[in-house]
């Protein structure tokens, strides 16, 4: 039996306006298997009754019935008559996602292209690696010398730091996950912006915690001031035990907390004993971005997490986490029954690549320049209605669509070979359906390609009706 279970109302919230021009029970399927494949029915969750989500969406029960049936054929359901319908994945095991068609062009993934000369630098490695044959290579903790370079980068940033501080990850998804179940038991409180990473705020949950959802507005839009006062009521008045924020380059909004906001919330976190997780994988991707930003613990107490998948490459699962000694014994301990280590290879090429950072970091800069005034200057062509935020670092922009339509929109640009993450992806529980997250850091080619598919499928919509407001979904965040 699914551990998990939609009620009719919750998956109301989570269609949206899902009505389209052609039948109705192939529209409703249409509907929940782009939020089965976009995570937001998760895979083992049962769904609503037959007769109880027919009469929450006033439709007939034969409907509802033929549509369940369409998934089913499809893979996307599994019924058992006295257990109702649950989500799966055709092709795949529970955890893992189903395989794309090879003919789409996954716009889904934040994450630059592999760094030109990766391959002679991992070459480099391997010439080390006998050094580090002589024991049984399971390590925990992280080499000496890849936890000195780490410390030695945040040092050279403004934070100083020994090796003492640092314990090496399985990427830096790996290190969020280690920290919630380090510092988060059932029912504790945490802290997040809205919109978030979606991973993140996983991993929060799967530790048990009830999330405190706090809105941020899209890079260049909204009020600071009023941001930060939203961040420090929470921290005061929902006593949550851990805090996770993206202060630099956002995703997915692309917004950057400045020193002065940092510090106001780190100085509420101190003093109600909430410990903030700064994730600062996109850090260091400033493309103009004015003013120094050293790593957010310089401007307060703060663990911090880090990788070399946003700037080096997304296939080395290389992350670390930044805190003070007690905190990394408790993550040990945590992290022996879960797995025994990070690879001793891949430790030898970050340690590597940490010492050619300034020159990564030039050749990501004047990428994501290039790949942020393109996309920019495509979409002011081609679907000028559209808000696109002039983001000064990072890998994403978070798009104004202007109506509620980022889930019709998403499956209409599937159609056109397109694979878009919604807006409600970033949602705690579904909001954020005026919005669609970008990646400014695909080739030329790629993003040329995407935005064309976009604008088919945004031009598909024109006549769309409008969703339900945006507020109401928020109200539904728990």
């Amino acid at each position: 039996m699914a551990d998990l279970a939609l009620t009719a109302r919750s998956l109301q919230l989570l269609l949206g306006d899902w009505r389209g021009s052609g039948s109705a029970y192939e529209a409703l399927a249409e509907r929940i298997r782009l939020l089965i494949l976009d995570g937001r029915i998760g895979v083992d969750t049962r769904l609503p009754a037959e007769r109880d989500l027919a009469t929450r969406l006033a439709l007939s029960r034969t409907t509802v019935t033929a549509a369940y049936r369409h998934l089913r054929e499809q893979g996307l359901l599994h019924s058992v008559r006295g257990s109702g319908s649950v989500a799966r994945l055709p092709g795949a095991p529970a955890i893992l996602p189903a395989p794309l068609e090879t003919e789409y062009i996954d716009f889904s993934k934040a994450a630059p292209p592999a760094l030109p000369w990766l391959a002679d630098v991992a070459r480099q490695a391997v010439d080390d690696l006998p050094a580090y044959l002589g024991d049984a290579g399971f390590d925990p903790i992280g080499t000496p010398a890849l936890r000195a370079a780490i410390a030695d980068r945040y040092t050279a940033r403004g934070l100083p730091t020994t090796p003492e501080q640092i314990m090496v990850t399985i990427g830096a998804q790996h290190a969020i996950a280690l920290l919630s179940r380090a510092l988060i038991g059932r029912g504790d409180r945490a802290v997040t912006e809205v919109p978030i990473y979606p991973h993140a705020y996983e991993a929060l949950r799967a530790a048990g915690a009830r999330l405190v959802p706090v809105p941020v507005a899209p890079h260049g839009v909204g009020d600071e001031r009023e941001e930060t006062d939203a961040l420090v009521q929470a921290i005061r008045h929902s006593n949550p035990v851990a805090a996770y924020l993206i202060p630099d380059f956002q995703n997915p909004t692309g917004r950057s907390m400045s020193r002065t906001a940092r510090a106001r919330v780190l100085d509420a976190a101190a003093r109600q004993g909430t410990v903030v997780i700064a994730d600062e994988t996109t850090a260091e991707l400033s493309i103009d971005r004015p003013g120094e930003f050293p790593p957010m613990a310089a401007d307060g107490p703060a663990v911090l997490i880090g990788s070399v998948g946003k700037t080096a490459w997304g296939g080395i699962r290389v992350g670390w986490i930044r805190a003070e000694r007690p905190l990394i014994r408790r993550l040990l301990a945590v992290r022996s029954p879960g797995d025994l280590g990070t690879p001793i290879l891949e430790q030898l090429l970050v340690t590597r690549l940490l010492g050619r950072m300034d020159e990564i970091l030039e050749l990501r800069r004047e990428q994501l320049r290039a790949g942020r005034d393109r996309l920019e200057d495509l979409l002011a062509r081609t679907i000028p209605e559209w808000h696109v935020p002039h983001v000064d670092g990072g890998i994403v922009t978070w798009v104004g669509l202007g109506t509620p339509v980022s889930s019709q929109l998403a499956l209409a640009a599937r159609r056109e070979g397109l694979i878009v993450a919604a807006g409600p992806r970033f949602g705690v529980d579904g909001a954020f359906e005026r919005f669609l997250r970008l990646p400014i850091c695909y080739t030329p080619e790629t993003t040329d390609a995407a935005v064309q598919a976009l604008s088919r499928a945004w031009h598909s919509l024109a006549h769309a009706p409008v969703a339900e407001p945006e507020q109401e979904l928020l109200a539904s965040v728990v």
